[in-house]
């Protein structure tokens, strides 16, 4: 570093260095006017698409739909972003014209890294996060301007079908799923009155009354026995106590008579008995019977209760069919379309060829300071005396020791010269060897 302390060093090593930095440059610019002739301009349009709130207030009629927009934009976003879909809107706009060849896993990552889907959160309320969205945000990015717009309002429009159709779809599964259980429950119910009924129907007399009653009954039963049996002693009294000395037809027939009425008690007596029977029979079955029937109530009970659920979500269901129906619950709708681009979002070729110039030059100066610094030479009065301390009395400039050059018809001179100088030897060279043989 010390051999750029000044301007005058700083000029005086672009003067010594100066192919060199010319060079790397030239190389450079070369090399960015040749990036920027193979650069693509690329270009992206947007299309902004507003969540609106349902027309009807949740509370009045609150929808069937998971009001999270965050996870349905996520669902919609992995149906945009399946092969299938991209292909089929390459295929429509022809996206990829003069690129048959390319494969189709290539061009579906093409497509997927030049669409961008955003979601913007809602304003929230309190501290909670209920995952809503207020808008998204759809951009394309590609070769054309046209292209461009096209794949986000493409993008866009399939965006807001696909919200429709879900949230019908779900709002009718819903509905659905309701109306099934309601019946499902209807018919339960329907079945187990009927068993209900059958069981009633089979133990008619076990559930005549309650027990108190069926005791009392009982009592009842045996005081008219009882009652009967008075009376047939009393008749058989009256039938030992009749006259014997009376006429024999008389006789007879006050026989006949109090024999008749001894026989109607004796009945009367048979079916009390057998009534009283039956009721202390029903009172040993009563305790089976009132579980049973408890059970019976408690599953019907049970399933009313759930039918009551049922029924009310049910409706609930079929008020959300019919806002999705009728478009009046949270909706999707573009507030600002795509617009053709007019500018590229990549640089100009011309700023690429600029940096790339001045970064090469640059580069040369660099390679230049790095050259100097592997031959740390004292070439000025002012680094001697930085470095030695001592003030040079005289400085000797560089000397160009090269040979000077002779001009270009110089030569003709010297082949003439030099045939001259052989034919003087050629001729001096026989009165030599006279001299050599006399001697």
């Amino acid at each position: 570093m010390e051999q750029l302390i000044s301007i005058d060093e700083f000029i005086d090593l672009i003067r010594r260095r100066i192919k060199i930095i010319l060079l790397v440059t030239l190389l450079g610019a070369l090399a960015a006017v040749y990036v920027a002739m193979q650069q693509t301009h690329l270009y992206r349009s947007s299309e902004v698409i507003q969540v609106k709130r349902p027309t009807v207030d949740d509370e009045l009629a609150p929808s069937t739909v998971d009001r999270a927009s965050a996870r349905r934009l996520q669902l919609i976003q992995q149906q945009l972003m399946t092969r299938g879909n991209l292909m089929d809107v390459a295929e429509k706009y022809n996206l990829f014209s003069g690129m048959e060849g390319l494969p189709q896993t290539e061009k579906v990552a093409i497509i997927r890294e030049a669409v961008e889907i955003n979601g913007v959160a809602a304003a929230r309320e309190g501290f909670a996060d209920d995952g809503t969205v207020s808008v998204i945000t759809i951009t394309a990015t590609f070769d054309t301007p046209q292209k461009a717009q096209q794949v986000a309002h493409e993008f866009a429009s399939r965006t807001i079908e696909i919200s429709a159709n879900q949230r019908l779809e779900q709002a009718r599964e819903t509905l659905s799923f309701f109306s099934s259980e309601e019946d499902k429950l209807l018919s339960e119910l329907e079945t187990l009155e009927d068993d209900l009924t059958a069981y009633r129907r089979d133990n008619n007399l076990a559930i005549s009354g309650s027990l108190e009653f069926r005791q009392t009954q009982i009592a009842s039963v045996s005081s008219e026995i009882l009652e009967i049996e008075r009376e047939i002693i009393t008749l058989r009294q009256e039938l030992s106590q009749l006259d014997q000395n009376q006429r024999a037809t008389t006789l007879a027939r006050q026989t006949r008579e109090i024999e008749a009425q001894i026989q109607a008690f004796e009945n009367q007596k048979v079916l009390l008995e057998a009534r009283a029977e039956e009721l202390s029979r029903t009172i040993e079955r009563s305790p089976r019977v009132e579980r049973e029937l408890g059970v019976f109530e408690r599953r019907r009970q049970n399933l009313r209760d759930q039918l009551a659920v049922v029924s009310a979500r049910r409706a609930e269901a079929e008020v959300g069919f019919k806002l999705e129906q009728q478009r009046q619950s949270e909706r999707l709708t573009v507030i600002e379309p795509a617009a053709l681009p007019e500018y590229p979002v990549t640089s100009s070729r011309k700023k690429l060829v600029i940096m790339g110039t001045f970064g090469s030059a640059l580069l040369g100066l660099a390679l230049a300071f790095v050259m100097d610094l592997r031959h740390p030479v004292i070439r000025s009065s002012q680094q001697m005396k930085r470095r030695v301390g001592l003030t040079p009395v005289v400085t000797i400039p560089v000397m160009d020791i090269k040979p000077i050059k002779e001009p270009k018809d110089n030569w003709r001179k010297r082949i003439k010269r030099g045939f001259a100088q052989y034919r003087q030897r050629a001729r001096k060279r026989p009165k030599d060897q006279d001299r050599q043989g006399k001697a």
